[in-house]
């Protein structure tokens, strides 16, 4: 789903992945065999008018714990390495029509079941080594492998049969049941190069995790740990060059101290907080220097109950949770109103979106009264919930470095103390947040996911991804929701699948595996020097922009 890419956002801490299946999503197949190639004129190309030269650099509020392609699980490696790796296909940020990248054309059986891409020819790694059908080979083959960690993949390409590499330009995908995504899931799926790998090599610490070799129009110059990641441009790159010669990533894990990097010419580009927006990037000086950008991306922000813990299995517990929350108060105080409160695992502009499902109310007394119908109570004398001669007390994880995940955990913590919970707050960097997750070492904690533009809840959702490593970590069951989400997976039509769907959000609604917090829009700022700054439906094209002469600073 992409719970996978938000570009200059660095307000939340975003758990996604580097797949289509967590990024950019949809495509309304019709029967009979389908073939697309050709560009359309509405479609994004580079600039005709580009002046070549100059650096964008730009913050980064996490580092990424890799850069393979396959095993990174975060937005922060999606940034960087949506400029170092391409796929087969892509979702065009102008049209969103899924264009070709590396496939030239494709082709998809009368009865979606078989898919083939026919390859470009003169397409090399920016080692020089030339790209072929047997890179994306072996690539499906590692993301399937239950060694490699590609679980939050996996699941999009469960149903795959075989893969076929006919000829050196040739792939061909056998799905043994239909798939409603199986396009965007073939073409979008990580492609590393096969050459760069020896047989019973571990896969997941290659040194390509550091050292990424891709076919994009940029690659890795140097990666400074705790500091900087630095691209530069591919000279030998295969399609249209960019005009910006280099791509830095100032590892900045405050963002307070980004805005001060911003403002004194360190930065040209960075996600601001709420408050940032509001009242600290408001005078003359500021606006004479920078744009400031705001729109909605598919994406929300949710508090996560970790089911396993005795502590959380009951569902009147964590819809207790909720309503302990004050969303509205901090939607209006802390964010300033620019968002709206959701309800649901799909993007809240998306037909997808029940919106008959209303947010549970901020209400303590109710909220005390479902705690006492599961069993927690006041000993005499004491104001701390007990159940069964153990107090109401858990551990809240937050990554370090972003506000607002801090300012709602400070937030609940006095809500559910005024009520008798105790809860403490465990800063982590990310890396160590993601391992604690991934580990089910956690009670609760907080993050948000970046959705597709069509999704498939599949992979958060279904039990079987409740597993190590896997993006259901809130480890949420139930037997009529795993039958829904595969149901929905074989469905072409979307209003049939829709209504699945919204029958999956009233069970997901009345379980409250997640509180669900906000669709929030991203805010950013970015230098004036640089020309073609535009929003698309999918956020910012930096790959797009370029600078004057005149006004290049590098």
């Amino acid at each position: 789903m992409e719970p996978r890419n938000f570009k200059g956002n660095s307000r939340m801490k975003k758990r996604t992945f580097t797949g289509f299946g967590a990024k950019l999503i949809g495509l309304l197949l019709v029967f009979g065999c389908l073939a697309h190639s050709a560009l359309a004129s509405d479609e994004l190309t580079q600039p005709k008018d580009r002046v070549f030269g100059d650096w964008l650099v730009r913050n980064l509020s996490a580092e990424p714990a890799t850069l393979n392609p396959i095993t990174a699980t975060d937005a922060y490696a999606g940034s960087v390495n949506n400029y170092i790796y391409e796929t087969l296909l892509k979702r065009d940020e102008k049209s969103l029509k899924l264009v070709p990248v590396l496939a030239k054309r494709w082709e998809i059986s009368p009865d979606h079941l078989t898919y083939t891409f026919y390859l470009k020819k003169n397409i090399k790694w920016s080692d020089g080594h030339p790209f072929t059908a047997k890179d994306v080979l072996f690539s499906f083959n590692r993301i399937m492998d239950p060694k490699v960690d590609a679980a939050p993949l996996r699941g999009y390409y469960q149903d795959i049969e075989k893969v076929e590499t006919p000829d050196d330009y040739t792939v061909r995908f056998h799905y043994r049941i239909p798939y409603f995504l199986a396009l965007e899931m073939c073409g979008g799926l990580p492609v590393v190069p096969a050459h760069l790998f020896t047989s019973g090599q571990d896969f997941n610490s290659s040194p390509i995790g550091r050292s990424p070799v891709g076919t994009g129009p940029y690659k890795l110059l140097s990666w400074k740990t705790g500091s900087e990641i630095v691209l530069v441009r591919n000279e030998n790159y295969w399609g249209e060059k960019p005009a910006i010669e280099r791509i830095i990533f100032k590892i900045i894990t405050d963002s307070t101290v980004s805005l001060q990097v911003l403002k004194q010419g360190g930065l040209d580009m960075v996600g601001l907080e709420p408050i940032q927006w509001a009242r600290e990037t408001q005078n003359k000086r500021f606006t004479e220097q920078f744009r400031k950008l705001s729109y909605y991306q598919p994406q929300f922000n949710f508090i996560g109950w970790n089911c396993r813990r005795a502590i959380f299995s009951d569902k009147r517990v964590r819809r207790a949770m909720t309503m302990l929350v004050p969303r509205q108060l901090i939607l209006k105080k802390i964010l300033f109103g620019l968002g709206a409160v959701v309800t649901g695992p799909f993007y809240i502009n998306s037909p997808d979106y029940d919106k008959e499902i209303k947010p549970f109310p901020y209400d303590p007394k109710a909220a005390l009264a479902l705690l006492k119908s599961a069993g927690w109570n006041y000993p005499p004398g004491s104001f701390v919930l007990e159940k069964n001669g153990k107090p109401f007390k858990f551990q809240f994880l937050i990554p370090a470095g972003a506000k607002l995940p801090l300012q709602i955990a400070t937030i609940l913590k006095e809500e559910l103390h005024e009520i008798g919970i105790e809860m403490s707050i465990q800063r982590l960097e990310w890396a160590v947040f993601l391992q604690k997750i991934n580990d089910d070492d956690f009670d609760g904690c907080t993050l948000g996911w970046a959705l597709g533009w069509e999704n498939d809840p599949y992979q958060i959702w279904h039990s079987s991804q409740a597993v190590k490593g896997g993006s259901n970590f809130v480890g949420f069951r139930n037997g009529e929701a795993d039958k829904l989400i595969v149901e929905a997976r074989k469905e072409f039509d979307p209003e049939k699948r829709r209504k699945m769907y919204y029958r999956l959000q009233e069970i997901i609604h009345d379980e409250q595996p997640y509180t669900f917090l906000f669709t929030s829009k991203a805010l950013v700022a970015v230098s004036k020097r640089f020309q073609n700054v535009v929003v698309y439906p999918m956020g910012l094209a930096p790959l797009y922009w370029w600078t004057p002469k005149a006004a290049q600073k590098y």
